[in-house]
């Protein structure tokens, strides 16, 4: 097993489960990755997920013996190694549920790139993060360019990408990579506490909102405001915001649909 997916309740946790490996991404963690993701967007009971490693590693990156093994094959080994990776990266950025990302430790090259992904990412303090690229001839995927530029600007995306800088969990808190630093023991509670209040809220405001925050920095404040616009008055028309106007007047707990 390389991969564990469990529920509790309304929250479907995913597990990289390749601990004697540093949980690096071979194909077949890729192929279950997505098929998790794929799983859970379409379960719709699952009401958010939490992304998180087993042993000592959130993730070790792509599997660099795999890639040596292959040879010459190795160019062919890392599209399909990426294709299925990407596209379940793509699912989580963009479904209803949204995702809480617990940082059990090192989280090297590909697995920059997941663990940051979070709409809530919380590192334990052991915690590292580095881009580890450059150091054996490779450029950034899973989305390690995309997302670091945007979560802490271009000098430390340049920094972590070029520089190949090891930073531990209080600075990459200190430079908004991580939401928040947690002691190693009380990762899984703080992560499923979030997930847990994540889980309550309304699916259709939450995927709204995801988009308009992904898709912020492509437009101009002219075309932004007119996606707010569209996507407000798109919640209004549905039955989540009929209900959270009716229980903030009532100052009960809403109880929106999935």
């Amino acid at each position: 097993m390389c991969l564990d997916l469990k529920r509790t309740d309304a929250i479907a946790t995913i597990t990289l489960a390749r601990p004697d490996r540093g949980n690096a991404i071979n194909i077949e963690l890729a192929d279950a990755l997505l098929a998790a993701v794929t799983a859970c967007e379409a379960d719709a009971s699952v009401r958010a997920i939490v992304l998180t490693g087993a042993g000592a590693l959130f993730c070790a990156g792509g599997d660099i013996d795999a890639f040596a093994q292959a040879g010459e094959e190795a160019p062919g080994l890392m599209r399909r190694l990426t294709g299925p990776v990407h596209a379940a990266q793509v699912r989580l950025a963009r479904m209803r549920k949204p995702l809480v990302t617990a940082i059990n430790g090192a989280a090297a090259g590909a697995g920059l790139g997941l663990a940051v992904m979070g709409d809530v990412a919380f590192a334990a303090a052991s915690a590292t993060f580095i881009g580890a690229y450059g150091a054996v001839g490779l450029s950034p995927d899973v989305g390690a360019s995309w997302w670091l530029p945007r979560l802490v600007g271009l000098r430390q995306a340049q920094r972590l990408l070029l520089l190949g800088e090891r930073i531990d969990a209080v600075e990459a808190e200190r430079i908004g990579l991580v939401t928040r630093v947690v002691p190693d023991a009380q990762l899984m509670e703080a992560a499923m506490a979030v997930a847990g209040c994540l889980a309550h809220g309304s699916p259709t405001a939450f995927q709204r909102t995801r988009a308009l925050l992904l898709d912020a920095p492509l437009a101009d404040l002219e075309t932004h405001l007119d996606l707010e616009v569209r996507a407000l008055t798109a919640c209004a028309a549905g039955p989540d915001a009929v209900e959270g106007i009716a229980a903030f007047r009532e100052k009960r707990r809403p109880c929106f649909s999935a």
